[in-house]
Protein backbone atom coordinates (compact mmCIF):
# COMPACT_ATOMS: atom_id res chain seq x y z
CA UNK A 1 0.00 0.00 0.00
CA UNK A 2 1.05 3.40 -0.86
CA UNK A 3 1.37 5.56 2.59
CA UNK A 4 0.97 8.42 0.40
CA UNK A 5 -2.43 7.54 -0.65
CA UNK A 6 -3.56 8.12 2.97
CA UNK A 7 -2.46 11.82 3.30
CA UNK A 8 -5.07 14.12 2.42
CA UNK A 9 -3.01 16.65 -0.06
CA UNK A 10 -0.85 13.76 -1.41
CA UNK A 11 -4.16 12.02 -3.55
CA UNK A 12 -5.78 14.48 -5.66
CA UNK A 13 -2.94 17.40 -5.80
CA UNK A 14 0.67 17.82 -4.54
CA UNK A 15 0.35 21.19 -2.56
CA UNK A 16 -0.29 20.76 1.39
CA UNK A 17 -2.72 23.76 0.93
CA UNK A 18 -5.35 22.24 -1.32
CA UNK A 19 -8.61 22.53 0.53
CA UNK A 20 -11.13 19.65 0.57
CA UNK A 21 -14.23 20.77 -1.32
CA UNK A 22 -16.39 21.58 1.72
CA UNK A 23 -14.04 23.76 3.29
CA UNK A 24 -14.26 25.84 -0.27
CA UNK A 25 -17.58 26.64 0.34
CA UNK A 26 -17.54 30.25 2.59
CA UNK A 27 -21.34 29.28 4.04
CA UNK A 28 -19.34 26.27 5.32
CA UNK A 29 -16.18 27.94 6.51
CA UNK A 30 -18.56 30.86 8.57
CA UNK A 31 -20.54 28.53 10.39
CA UNK A 32 -17.20 26.10 11.39
CA UNK A 33 -16.08 29.25 13.12
CA UNK A 34 -18.95 30.46 14.69
CA UNK A 35 -19.28 27.00 16.23
CA UNK A 36 -15.46 27.04 17.36
CA UNK A 37 -16.41 30.40 18.60
CA UNK A 38 -19.53 29.57 20.58
CA UNK A 39 -17.41 26.65 21.94
CA UNK A 40 -14.09 28.98 23.29
CA UNK A 41 -16.54 30.98 25.23
CA UNK A 42 -19.07 28.57 26.49
CA UNK A 43 -15.85 26.30 27.77
CA UNK A 44 -15.28 28.83 30.39
CA UNK A 45 -18.45 30.29 30.84
CA UNK A 46 -19.23 28.83 34.43
CA UNK A 47 -16.30 29.65 35.10
CA UNK A 48 -15.67 33.07 34.66
CA UNK A 49 -18.99 35.07 35.04
CA UNK A 50 -19.75 35.79 38.38
CA UNK A 51 -23.09 34.48 39.44
CA UNK A 52 -26.46 37.47 40.51
CA UNK A 53 -29.45 37.08 41.80
CA UNK A 54 -30.98 35.31 45.30
CA UNK A 55 -30.96 31.73 46.16
CA UNK A 56 -33.93 30.86 44.01
CA UNK A 57 -32.13 30.81 41.34
CA UNK A 58 -30.05 27.96 41.91
CA UNK A 59 -32.69 25.58 40.91
CA UNK A 60 -32.87 23.57 44.74
CA UNK A 61 -29.51 23.22 45.13
CA UNK A 62 -28.88 25.28 48.40
CA UNK A 63 -28.67 24.85 51.14
CA UNK A 64 -26.14 21.92 51.03
CA UNK A 65 -27.71 18.84 53.15
CA UNK A 66 -26.72 15.27 53.85
CA UNK A 67 -29.38 12.64 53.66
CA UNK A 68 -28.29 9.14 55.80
CA UNK A 69 -30.97 6.63 56.75
CA UNK A 70 -30.57 3.67 59.08
CA UNK A 71 -33.82 0.73 59.66
CA UNK A 72 -35.03 3.00 62.32
CA UNK A 73 -34.94 6.85 60.71
CA UNK A 74 -34.07 9.28 58.51
CA UNK A 75 -31.39 12.02 59.41
CA UNK A 76 -31.10 15.23 57.20
CA UNK A 77 -28.39 17.36 57.67
CA UNK A 78 -28.07 20.86 56.29
CA UNK A 79 -25.71 24.11 55.96
CA UNK A 80 -27.41 27.20 56.28
CA UNK A 81 -24.61 29.63 57.34
CA UNK A 82 -25.36 33.32 58.30
CA UNK A 83 -28.98 32.28 59.32
CA UNK A 84 -30.53 32.55 62.88
CA UNK A 85 -33.17 29.13 63.63
CA UNK A 86 -36.10 32.29 63.62
CA UNK A 87 -35.40 33.01 59.37
CA UNK A 88 -35.82 28.89 58.57
CA UNK A 89 -38.78 26.99 58.62
CA UNK A 90 -38.99 23.40 58.26
CA UNK A 91 -41.98 21.36 56.78
CA UNK A 92 -43.19 17.89 56.49
CA UNK A 93 -46.08 16.83 54.10
CA UNK A 94 -47.11 14.21 51.65
CA UNK A 95 -43.45 12.59 52.01
CA UNK A 96 -41.34 15.75 51.21
CA UNK A 97 -39.44 17.58 53.59
CA UNK A 98 -39.31 20.87 52.79
CA UNK A 99 -36.58 23.76 54.03
CA UNK A 100 -37.43 27.48 53.33
CA UNK A 101 -35.78 30.62 54.16
CA UNK A 102 -34.90 34.23 53.66
CA UNK A 103 -31.68 35.86 53.49
CA UNK A 104 -30.91 38.91 54.15
CA UNK A 105 -28.16 41.19 53.35
CA UNK A 106 -26.59 43.22 55.88
CA UNK A 107 -25.04 46.12 53.55
CA UNK A 108 -27.28 48.53 50.94
CA UNK A 109 -26.41 47.55 47.56
CA UNK A 110 -25.28 51.36 46.80
CA UNK A 111 -22.49 50.74 49.76
CA UNK A 112 -21.56 46.85 48.11
CA UNK A 113 -19.19 47.22 45.95
CA UNK A 114 -18.46 43.31 45.44
CA UNK A 115 -20.25 40.70 46.40
CA UNK A 116 -20.04 36.71 45.98
CA UNK A 117 -22.73 36.27 48.70
CA UNK A 118 -25.82 34.78 48.08
CA UNK A 119 -29.20 36.65 49.15
CA UNK A 120 -32.82 36.06 49.30
CA UNK A 121 -35.86 33.34 49.48
CA UNK A 122 -34.52 30.19 49.42
CA UNK A 123 -36.61 26.51 49.29
CA UNK A 124 -35.15 23.21 49.12
CA UNK A 125 -37.46 20.24 48.54
CA UNK A 126 -36.12 16.67 49.70
CA UNK A 127 -38.28 13.55 48.95
CA UNK A 128 -38.05 11.10 51.79
CA UNK A 129 -39.65 7.98 50.17
CA UNK A 130 -40.64 6.22 53.47
CA UNK A 131 -43.36 6.75 55.60
CA UNK A 132 -42.39 8.79 58.93
CA UNK A 133 -44.09 9.52 62.36
CA UNK A 134 -44.57 12.95 61.60
CA UNK A 135 -45.46 13.44 65.43
CA UNK A 136 -41.71 12.48 66.45
CA UNK A 137 -39.42 14.50 64.34
CA UNK A 138 -37.36 16.64 65.63
CA UNK A 139 -35.28 19.58 64.38
CA UNK A 140 -31.85 21.23 66.00
CA UNK A 141 -30.39 24.21 64.89
CA UNK A 142 -26.65 25.31 66.04
CA UNK A 143 -23.92 26.94 63.98
CA UNK A 144 -25.32 27.30 61.29
CA UNK A 145 -26.21 23.74 60.81
CA UNK A 146 -29.93 22.20 60.76
CA UNK A 147 -30.25 18.59 61.83
CA UNK A 148 -33.63 16.70 61.10
CA UNK A 149 -34.33 13.35 62.75
CA UNK A 150 -37.36 11.75 61.06
CA UNK A 151 -38.36 8.28 62.47
CA UNK A 152 -39.75 5.57 60.12
CA UNK A 153 -43.03 4.30 60.97
CA UNK A 154 -43.49 0.83 61.92
CA UNK A 155 -44.68 -0.13 58.50
CA UNK A 156 -41.66 1.44 56.86
CA UNK A 157 -39.23 -0.58 59.58
CA UNK A 158 -41.35 -3.83 58.58
CA UNK A 159 -41.15 -3.18 54.86
CA UNK A 160 -37.16 -3.74 55.11
CA UNK A 161 -36.07 -7.06 54.15
CA UNK A 162 -33.08 -8.89 53.88
CA UNK A 163 -31.97 -10.59 51.03
CA UNK A 164 -29.52 -13.44 51.22
CA UNK A 165 -26.03 -13.42 48.85
CA UNK A 166 -25.86 -16.45 46.97
CA UNK A 167 -22.27 -17.36 45.91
Amino acid sequence: MNVRALIPWGRNSTAPNAYREEERSPFLSLHREVNRLFDDVFRSFDTQLPRFGSLSSFNGSWPNVEISETDKDVQVTAEIPGLDEKDVEVLLGDGVLTLKGDKQSQTEDKDRRFSERFYGHFERRIPLGVDVEEDRVEARFRNGVLHILLPKSEKAQSQIKRIAIKS
